[in-house]
């Protein structure tokens, strides 16, 4: 097995805090040489961790796209809307492509990025990372081995948790669509990809509901400020910035510590560093009252090929982060909640099997361990000298077509919309 060189073109919470450290894990796979960011602190831990030369070290994407091939692997971690734009710049440049998700809000765009990965023969994976996760893998397993029979419905939830979802949707980088993306996309993008995945067969049509309900300006408790530090009412608000970053037991600094997502509030956090940032950044915002328009909660129903149906249901509005799975079949159901990391098959008229996936002393990475099984995934491709990966971008562009579907579904009344049809039109 060969060791792959990996530049980083956008050193945030992905790039450098999820997918970097299988270079510390795995020294004999992966080794980073070169990086992108804005940011002074986010370069400055590159060539701290990493060690990573000040000159492979640059301030832009377009710097560090600029220069002679630096690596096999250009990981494009940037954010949504300009996703094709550097990984196309990166194929003509010899590099193979981890490319975040989503891939564009765009279709043209989704397009364009799989007809150049055909033709230069260079492997772009999309960061669908649920499908390289144990739950999933044993859930695609159990359905292709038949243990429900024909499959008939698939029911599924993303609990994206009330501090997650103020965190990433309503202050940070996903709350408005023009800037990045909808969030049946950038959120959810993961689980259209996992419906197409487990049905094995193509989304024929659409049709979506849900809305901006509560974080809105009318909603504001009386009395509120702007910020969280000047507000007199923060002691009985839900999202207080200074409660969840420092004392939260979800998402608080006295909790996780260095994790995300206080070490998205402030580079390497501690105390000070976080009020600095609730002081005058985006984080500190009241949710009631930020520059928010994308859905906070949202239903897809779906169609597939051979009739069988889907049902999926995200929520701002719930306590912790996690996905639940319900499948039915001519021959049992099979029931899944990601959290507790089990399955429960039930034969119809048979008894119940609980499959447990832990590992007792198994090495996690984020995503239920999905995050380093991507990594792992690429990196068998590279040896064997294949593009086609489980998910490459021919496989991802299908999800992308359905959440776009869906939201112009859901911003259209909730009217049907054939996928074929919708595709041939653009977004």
């Amino acid at each position: 097995m060969a060791r792959y060189t990996v530049a980083i073109c956008g050193c945030g919470s992905r790039g450098l805090d999820a997918y970097a450290p299988y270079a510390r894990l795995h020294p004999d796979r992966m080794a980073v040489t070169a990086g992108a960011d804005p940011r002074p602190e986010r370069l400055e831990k590159l060539r701290a961790e990493y060690g990573v030369p000040a000159e492979r070290c640059f301030a832009s994407d377009e710097e560090l796209l600029a220069q002679p091939k630096l690596a096999d692997v250009m990981i494009v971690a940037t954010q949504d809307r300009t996703h094709v734009k550097n990984a196309l710049a990166a194929l003509d440049k010899g590099y193979h492509v981890l490319l975040e998700k989503p891939i564009s809000p765009e279709l043209d765009e989704c397009v364009a990025l799989r007809e150049k990965a055909r033709e230069t023969g260079r492997a772009v994976v999309v960061c669908h990372v649920l499908r390289y996760t144990r739950f999933y893998a044993a859930l695609q397993d159990l359905l292709a081995r038949g243990a429900v029979g024909k499959v008939q419905t698939i029911d599924a939830t993303e609990n994206i948790a009330f501090w997650h979802f103020a965190h990433s949707f309503v202050r940070g980088n996903w709350r408005r669509e023009d800037e990045t993306s909808p969030m049946i996309l950038a959120k959810c993008c993961h689980d259209m990809d996992l419906f197409r995945w487990l049905a094995g067969q193509r989304c024929l049509a659409v049709q979506s509901f849900g809305s901006l309900d509560w974080f809105r300006r009318e909603n504001a408790p009386a009395g509120a400020a702007d910020r969280c530090l000047d507000c007199p009412v923060s002691g009985r608000c839900l999202y207080d910035a200074r409660r969840l970053y420092l004392t939260d037991p979800h998402c608080g600094y006295e909790r996780i510590g260095n994790d995300w997502p206080v070490n998205v509030v402030a580079t390497d956090p501690d105390e000070d560093k976080i009020l600095a940032a609730l002081k005058t950044g985006p984080y500190g915002r009241c949710v009631y009252r930020c520059d928010n328009d994308v859905a906070d909660h949202q239903t897809v129903n779906m169609l597939f090929e051979t009739g069988i149906t889907g049902s999926f249901t995200v929520s701002a509005f719930t306590d912790q982060c996690y996905r639940t799975v319900k499948i039915t079949g001519t021959a049992g159901q099979i029931e899944g909640n990601m959290a507790e990391n089990k399955l429960r098959l039930l034969p119809l008229g048979g008894e119940e099997r609980v499959i447990d996936l832990d590992e007792p002393g198994g090495a996690f990475s984020g995503h239920g361990g999905g995050d380093y099984g991507l990594l792992d995934s690429l990196f068998g491709l590279l040896d064997a000298g294949r593009a086609d990966g489980l998910t490459s971008v021919e496989a991802s562009v299908e999800s992308h077509v359905m959440a776009l579907a869906a939201e112009w579904s859901r911003t259209h009344g909730g009217q049907t919309v054939e996928l074929e049809a919708f595709q041939r039109r653009g977004r």
